[in-house]
């Protein structure tokens, strides 16, 4: 028999939260520098130098490697055996509460992102409180923790079907991911789900993975079973479509794929399909009853030694000067250097000032966007001698739907964010000739340090999503919409997925 003490369980969740908020997995680690190595497109082995650097300073730093920290999703697995001692709190209560305790760390704060009455007021918890706990009793006598943090930008590009028996498993995924977008900042791992029933197959997917990179070491020894095939021909034919990091094109979309499967009925085959992103962060420890679990930091030196820098051929960009001739001349694909006052404003800030043009009325002083450039960056906060936390870009996409609003009301002259735009966006990007640049996702902290003053200006009550002003020096960003409608998100995996084609041998029955 095992007794584990309350504090024990909060202490070590709390831990393994800020552990991960930090440091990336190894296993992460080796495979994007692998790939980093082999990839051909420039824009692609760009992304990943800056997530690599992004990942290094975190690791120095002890700052989180995404402004977005996440919603927290914790396995327990609790032996029959195990006893609480001293609990006066459920399991549950006592997870929660380590979330608490880690995310309002003074030290290293962590970015607040859980909203309370989803379908209605969404207010912040403001301690990214509740956790989503799956728990299970099983035989032993210890307690088996697997923490995660996972992002809304991959989380909300999970896929969840309920094939007939008949239907091909690899078809679906090979049409499913090219709809995901780039939002899920690959390269990452696909996490898959397959029997069950419709929610087993969803907690198959992300409980997946929470499992180490190991396809290579699959692929050396060769697959014992369906399952193991299925890894290898999906991951091949994912990595064919071209996609490439970021989104941009190149050799590389998926790091590994990973499979839970399930008995199910006859009638059935449910499949969910749940992205991790270049931020992937999960860790695991077992309680015994001696005491608070500890995690053995890795070593500086298991990081490559990667520099980036964005070349002679960058533009540098002045946005207190900018003018639309300006951005006229720039070409997709293109580097910028950002310099000068910019605005950010992401989800709720977009529809609180669509909603104020409704009713007539003016945005607030402070909030003057014509000429100007809006960052969709929901940052974290400043901590020590900071001028802001982690300030990585969100979703581009969310924004969509609020683009021609936001740029026939105000003047607006571009935005940055992540990912790719939809057609809707695209469509009055063209129009109004405005301009979308990207930043790279899952290089937040790194982003931040070219923050050299921010201040928030309007909207202070949506917390995260308030609207800041921020002075930026050599911000690097890539023109991914340029103001003829030219989305290199499409030009780019298009021409990756040809050049991979060419390059595969041709097979003669």
């Amino acid at each position: 028999m095992t007794v584990i003490k309350q504090d024990d369980l909060i202490e070590s969740v709390a831990d393994a939260l800020q552990y991960i908020s930090y440091y990336h997995p190894l296993d992460f680690i080796k495979a994007v520098n692998e790939a980093y190595e082999r990839e051909q497109s420039q824009a692609a082995k760009d992304a990943m130098a800056q997530i690599l650097i992004n990942s290094r300073l975190c690791a120095e730093g002890k700052r989180p490697i995404c402004q977005d920290t996440g919603i927290v999703t914790v396995f327990v697995k609790i032996g029959m055996n195990v006893q609480w001692g001293d609990a006066t709190m459920s399991v549950a209560d006592m997870i929660n509460e380590g979330v608490r305790q880690a995310y309002l760390h003074p030290d290293n704060v962590l970015r607040a992102s859980i909203l309370a009455d989803p379908a209605g007021a969404r207010r912040n918890t403001k301690d990214n409180t509740p956790a989503v706990i799956h728990m299970e009793v099983v035989p032993g006598d210890v307690l088996d923790v697997t923490v995660a943090a996972k992002g809304g930008g991959s989380e909300n590009k999970s896929k969840m079907a309920m094939l007939n028996p008949s239907d091909s498993i690899v078809d679906w995924i090979l049409k499913t991911v090219p709809t995901m977008g780039a939002g899920w900042c690959p390269p990452g791992m696909l996490g898959i789900g397959i029997g069950g029933t419709a929610e087993k197959a969803a907690v198959m997917a992300k409980e997946s993975l929470m499992d180490p990179i190991d396809i290579h070491e699959l692929r050396a020894r060769g697959p014992q079973n369906r399952v193991e095939e299925l890894r290898l021909e999906i991951m091949d034919k994912v990595n064919a479509l071209g996609i490439g990091a970021q989104g941009l094109g190149g050799l590389t979309t998926v790091l590994d794929i990973k499979i839970k499967d399930y008995p199910t009925h006859a009638a059935s085959l449910p499949v969910a399909m749940i992205p991790n992103c270049a931020a992937t962060r999960h860790a695991h420890f077992v309680l015994k009853g001696d005491g608070p679990a500890h995690l053995t930091p890795p070593k500086l030196e298991d990081w490559p030694q990667i520099t980036w820098d964005a070349g002679p051929t960058a533009r540098r960009v002045n946005l207190d000067t900018v003018t639309q001739a300006d951005v006229e001349s720039w070409k997709p694909g293109e580097t910028l250097l950002l310099s000068g006052k910019m605005l950010t404003g992401r989800d709720a800030a977009h529809k609180r000032m669509v909603e104020m043009f409704s009713r007539g009325e003016s945005l607030p002083d402070g909030v003057d966007l014509k000429g100007k450039f809006i960052y969709y960056v929901g940052p974290v906060d400043a901590v020590r001698d900071e001028v802001i936390g982690p300030a990585g870009p969100t979703t581009a996409t969310r924004m969509d739907k609020f683009t021609e609003t936001i740029l026939d009301k105000t003047g607006l002259l571009g935005m940055i964010g992540k990912a790719e735009r939809g057609q809707v966006a695209i469509d009055a990007i063209k129009k109004h000739k405005a301009v979308y640049l990207m930043a790279v996702g899952g290089a937040a902290y790194l982003v931040s340090k070219a923050i050299r003053n921010s201040r928030i200006v309007a909207f202070e009550d949506l917390g995260m999503e308030a609207i800041h002003e921020f002075v930026v020096e050599d911000m690097p960003v890539t023109v991914a919409v340029d103001v003829n409608g030219t989305s290199v998100h499409r030009t780019g995996p298009a021409e990756w997925q040809a050049r991979i084609a060419e390059a595969q041998p041709v097979t003669v029955s």
